[in-house]
């Protein structure tokens, strides 16, 4: 693995050096941009919008654009200035419990490895830690980027979560069409539970895989071999009008689905029939796909 960043881990006059390494890795496939006349890649310009010529790296600066147009102009060294030594420490400022952190907060995950003497530190916080079963909420400043941070056991690791600050998290608030009160039909709502349930397991993620990557792979090779590519547009799912005869039908899927195993859970509750109506299972061929 790379080394991405060093530095240490301080929590009150304990020091930790550590080195940190991605725990991720982007698989998304990469394509380039291609003129379809001659087939070459498209390039990018660094090119001013004023002089209209290109612009070499050693004649570039950064600037923050304070009204439209009009900027105030940084250097690397000024930047460098303002970030302290303290970028190179990760201060632990509290320990608290991970289910007191919502997901939404979470942005990537590092490893952290122990660094030159620094083993018997690491694994002393490493063992406190895990018998507390506390996290350590830090600060953490990666290539001038700052953030918080949390520091938690993984297995025989530490491993430290980037973390948005409060004030770049959007309120829900801001979310439109959002309802006053949430009012749900009971039936429904029992039916929707039991579904939950059927469909409920422990989390094995080894399970789970990119059907588009795949799909994309395969598609690429058959293209590399020359052979002629048809795919079939995915057929759109009808809209449900029915959610007791869509819920009924979701239950019965699971139910018989070999995927999902066999299943001893019965399912009782029906819609009630009216005069000249449909019977369920009819009515669900016509609403879901």
């Amino acid at each position: 693995m790379h080394t991405v960043w060093k530095g240490a881990i301080s929590f009150g006059l304990v020091h930790v050096p550590v080195k940190m390494f991605s725990a991720t890795e982007d698989k998304d496939i990469s394509m380039k941009m291609i003129h379809k006349v001659c087939g070459g890649p498209i390039s990018y310009v660094r090119q001013c919008k004023n002089c209209e010529v290109d612009v070499e790296w050693d004649d570039i600066s950064k600037g923050y654009e304070y009204e439209k147009g009009r900027y105030v102009l940084f250097e690397k060294d000024e930047l460098d200035a303002l970030a302290s030594e303290a970028t190179k420490t990760i201060q632990i400022l509290d320990f608290v419990d991970l289910n007191e952190i919502d997901p939404i907060y979470f942005q990537k995950t590092y490893y952290l490895s122990p660094d030159q003497a620094g083993g018997n530190a690491y694994n002393l916080l490493l063992a406190a830690m895990r018998d507390t079963g506390k996290i350590g909420i830090s600060k953490i400043s990666i290539r001038s980027k700052s953030s918080l941070a949390a520091i938690r056991v993984l297995d025989n690791c530490l491993a430290i979560e980037t973390v948005f600050y409060p004030d770049e998290i959007r309120p829900v608030s801001q979310v439109p069409g959002l309802p006053d009160a949430v009012n749900v039909n009971d039936k429904e709502l029992t039916m929707a539970r039991m579904l939950i349930d059927q469909l409920s397991t422990p989390f094995e993620p080894a399970k789970y895989t990119d059907d588009y990557r795949i799909r994309l792979m395969d598609v690429i090779g058959k293209k590399i071999a020359g052979e002629e590519v048809h795919v079939a547009p995915e057929q759109q799912r009808a809209n449900v009008i029915d959610l007791m005869a869509a819920l009924q039908a979701s239950l019965e899927a699971v139910q018989t689905d070999p995927a999902n195993g066999p299943t001893t859970a019965k399912v009782s509750v029906k819609k009630p029939s009216k005069p000249g109506a449909k019977s369920t299972k009819a009515k669900t061929k016509e609403t879901v796909s």
